[in-house]
């Protein structure tokens, strides 16, 4: 499991990493692409703790198994693309689905989405207007106030789990449920995530969770626990 509050240092290398693993299917002749804008390696850091390109090591229906190093720590990921994503005509980075392992971290299996956009969080605090106080809300102010978009959440066949965005991407918001929504998804059809930009367009991407509990298995295969 990972903490709810995410460490700076962690995220730079999931994205870069993320990249790597991105770059490693499309090698493969795979359609995903080489990175996204919200995967971006950050800039080179000492040596030693430089994170090595991923390293495909098994297939399993439409979910892959990376494994790759960071410093002296093992990190293992399985990730898929969505099967679709609506709406069809809206512009966005490509998506992905990542469970990852680092044990010398002590983390174990951390859920986490890259949607290829800015998510909203779906808070009201967000709502921001330009009125001065003591001034008259514009209309404009107070459509803004009344279209909140809804928050981002994840779907397997019905069950719903709340996720937090942060930027581009989406953590599980209660760090505590990521064991259900895995123990979800190794039963389940399909897995749908639904979130909205900031600019309150709905995204819907959904992943087949075929080849997912198999994946699993031999992700924790390559990076055992302790």
């Amino acid at each position: 499991m990972t903490s709810l509050v995410l460490s700076c240092p962690r995220a730079i290398r999931f994205a870069a990493l993320a990249a790597c693993a991105a770059g490693a299917l499309a090698a493969l002749g795979s359609s995903a692409p080489a990175a996204t804008k919200h995967a971006k390696p950050a800039p080179k850091p000492a040596a030693k703790q430089e994170a090595s390109k991923p390293t495909l090591v098994a297939t399993f229906g439409d979910w892959s198994v990376f494994v790759g190093q960071v410093g002296k720590g093992r990190i293992c990921y399985t990730l898929a693309q969505p099967k679709s994503r609506e709406p069809a005509n809206l512009t966005r980075d490509p998506g992905y689905a990542f469970i990852s392992d680092r044990p010398a971290e002590g983390v174990r299996d951390e859920v986490s989405f890259i949607m290829g956009f800015d998510v909203a969080s779906g808070d009201t605090a967000d709502s921001k207007t330009d009125a001065k106080p003591g001034e008259k809300p514009t209309r404009s102010d107070v459509r803004s106030r009344g279209s909140v978009a809804p928050a981002p959440v994840a779907l397997v066949d019905q069950v719903s789990f709340e996720m937090l965005p942060k930027g581009g991407d989406l953590w599980v918001k209660n760090a505590a449920k990521e064991g259900a929504l895995i123990a979800q998804m190794r039963k389940g059809a399909k897995l749908t995530i639904k979130a909205a930009s900031l600019r309150g367009h709905q995204s819907v991407d959904t992943y087949s969770l075929t080849g997912f509990a198999q994946a699993m298995e031999r992700l924790q295969k390559e990076c055992p626990g302790k």
